[in-house]
């Protein structure tokens, strides 16, 4: 049998299963890195998705445990809820395309998980990799197209005269760079620079475009990531010496970030645009017709339907627009049941993953990235619906996937306590 291919059964040449592995791995980075480009529905991630859930699973590079069943339940326990009210909306075709894409975004989170499960380092590494390096891309595009610095990139990559990217909304494609700005935050913070150098090069290009987004979530999101990310690094480091390095560190970054924000807003197109978004309140905001007015009405529709209004439903004939808070979207879309655990969902991965913060391994510094990310994900979900986001379940998939390692690493080591006396 050579090496380089393999007969089958019935005279046909195919290739040899270290080839279809590496192509599989190569299909998996390829599908992380495709989610920085949504210019519309279905994006290239949702059908590279499509094979990646067979592939992967047919050639073992996936590890189911009960935790990534729990979590593959309690997605559709989401999904039933969303097609039971489909049902009884007044919007019945969207809202059942509506809850199914869900549901299949979804699906990816427990992909993700099972895929990091089985690999831990390196299909991590690989996940990384592939999500860091789209949305440097992304971010050039927009800041490239944002100051017109490649002729027709304004048109292609700006929106109502805010950076948008590769994205169909700036503020999705602000929100998209802001978990990349913390991973490569999170590698020089605790690398020596000679170590680390692509990622302190990247971290201001990823700040000036969420900078040039100009979507105040996303603004708020970096600033707060940045906040969490620091924390949890000065009471998990152990020594002084590192607490006094992340301390100069970050005065450094903080001067750099200020500098690069001063420097944009020289610019009087910036200043003007950015005197405008600044404020916390915009005049969409308030009234009866406003965000939060939205948000008062999804409460009072929510006490009045346990079985929910179904997905949609709320923008098209109760308020004009969406109700701008997934949480309360997620109660309208697939009623108490589906609310209550998507509620779950995101606060299991908060409590627990507040837990693994502070387990010492290899993973431990990239967890923290990961898990400040989510949580600056979840509390923007108050503010926009982020259940079409799929970097949302990109970082789910993340968390949970180190978290489940940990977990079978645990037990392991138990049973090898018991069986043989050391682990």
């Amino acid at each position: 049998m050579g090496r380089t291919a393999q007969i089958d059964h019935a005279g046909g040449l195919t290739l040899p299963k270290s080839v279809v592995i590496q192509t599989m791995l190569f299909g998996m980075w390829l599908t992380i890195a495709s989610g920085a480009v949504v210019f519309s529905e279905p994006a290239p991630f949702d059908i590279l998705m499509a094979g990646l859930m067979i592939g992967l699973t047919g050639l073992g590079l996936t590890r189911l445990s009960n935790s990534t069943l729990l979590l593959a339940t309690a997605w559709l326990l989401v999904a039933v809820g969303g097609l039971v009210a489909a049902m009884a909306s007044k919007t019945l075709v969207d809202s059942t395309k509506h809850t199914i894409i869900t549901f299949y975004l979804s699906l990816a989170s427990v992909v993700i998980a099972a895929f990091i499960a089985q690999n831990r380092e390196r299909h991590l590494r690989l996940i990384i990799s592939a999500y860091v390096i789209s949305a440097l891309i992304a971010a050039i595009a927009g800041t490239a197209g944002y100051f017109g610095l490649v002729p027709g990139a304004k048109e292609l990559f700006v929106l109502f005269e805010r950076a948008r990217g590769t994205f169909k909304d700036p503020n999705v494609f602000g929100a998209y760079l802001v978990p990349a700005a913390l991973l490569t935050t999170q590698i020089w913070l605790n690398r020596p620079i000679r170590k680390a150098f692509w990622s302190f090069v990247a971290t201001p290009i990823l700040v000036l475009g969420v900078l040039v987004s100009f979507s105040r979530g996303a603004w708020a999101s970096m600033i707060f990531g940045f906040v969490i990310l620091g924390y949890l690094n000065l009471v998990t480091v152990q020594s002084n010496r590192h607490r006094l390095k992340l301390i100069l560190l970050a005065a450094f970054g903080i001067i750099g970030a200020t500098t690069i924000a001063l420097a944009a807003l020289q610019v009087p197109e910036v200043s003007a645009l950015f005197s405008e978004r600044a404020s916390l309140m915009q005049s969409y905001d308030v009234g009866p017709q406003g965000r939060f007015g939205g948000q008062q009405k999804a409460l009072g529709l929510i006490s009045e339907h346990p079985m929910g209004v179904g997905a949609l439903v709320f923008g098209r004939h109760y308020h004009g627009e969406d109700v701008h808070n997934v949480y309360l979207s997620m109660f309208l879309n697939a009623g108490w049941l589906g609310g209550l655990v998507y509620l779950w969902i995101v606060g299991s991965t908060i409590v627990l993953g507040m837990v693994h913060v502070f387990k010492r391994d290899k993973l431990q510094q990239t967890f923290i990235a990961i898990y400040a990310s989510f949580i600056v994900l979840a509390v923007e979900g108050l503010i926009v619906d982020t259940d079409h986001w799929r970097h949302f379940f990109v970082l789910l998939g993340m968390a949970w996937g180190v978290m489940i390692t940990r977990e079978i690493r645990s037990r392991n080591c138990q049973l090898q306590l018991l069986v043989l006396g050391r682990c």
